[in-house]
């Protein structure tokens, strides 16, 4: 299920993050590739010691903790800290799949990534090129968003960012390890909440939707890892 989400971050906010991303000390991408993505991997990345990394990372966790569709659709159980990347003078990233375990720095956690998720800081007209193209069972599809949204993507899924040939493209990109680990039960659960949503805000709290309620919350009983 791919998944855009307008407005993780408010106008004011993307411009705060702009400015500390500008002045940031951008690095060669390839130093932290696996050595296939380095293959294939074109591109300027915030080194995750750079005070601009954490900062921006911790605002952006934030904004997540609180929002309900991005609840509703993760159901997450860990959020891998947001890196950054940059994009300009023809830079891209070539077909690839994310990893499927990550460590969380300065720990000895490892993650499952479940979810990966891009959250633009441009605006579509700053560049050209630089869509992120997402292959699913469905074909393929191309995404650039406004600068605040986010897109949420299974992490099995193939996917690239075309050629950036004019402006410069930057974005935050992190991980999700959901609390539901198949992909096909995340998407009925989330299509079962959002349809309880709609159905309360209609009719409110019906005994019927609180049937329904409590099939939701037993569904997830059974398929929740904690």
């Amino acid at each position: 299920m791919l998944l855009h989400i307008p407005a993780v971050l408010d106008a004011a906010t993307v411009r705060h993050c702009r400015q500390r991303l500008d002045a940031a000390g951008w690095a060669d991408g390839k130093l932290t590739a696996g050595n296939q993505s380095s293959q294939v991997k074109r591109n300027q990345q915030l080194p995750p010691e750079d005070p601009a990394t954490a900062h921006i990372g911790q605002i952006i966790r934030q904004a997540l903790q609180g929002h309900a569709l991005f609840f509703s659709a993760a159901l997450p159980k860990e959020i891998i800290r947001p890196l950054f990347n940059r994009y300009e003078g023809g830079q891209d990233f070539g077909n690839h799949i994310d990893n499927a375990v990550r460590g969380v720095p300065g720990t000895d956690i490892r993650v499952r990534t479940d979810l990966s998720a891009t959250l633009f800081f441009s605006e579509p007209d700053e560049y050209d090129g630089g869509e992120l193209m997402i292959e699913d069972t469905y074909g393929l599809h191309s995404v650039k968003l406004a600068a605040g949204d986010m897109i949420l993507y299974p992490s099995t899924s193939l996917h690239r960012v075309e050629p950036v040939t004019r402006g410069a493209r930057l974005a935050s990109f992190f991980w999700i390890q959901s609390m539901v680990r198949s992909a096909e039960r995340r998407a009925m659960l989330f299509d079962l909440d959002q349809s309880i949503q709609v159905l309360r805000a209609k009719h409110g709290d019906t005994d019927e939707i609180i049937r329904i309620t409590g099939i939701y919350h037993n569904l997830l009983r059974q398929w929740v890892e904690l």
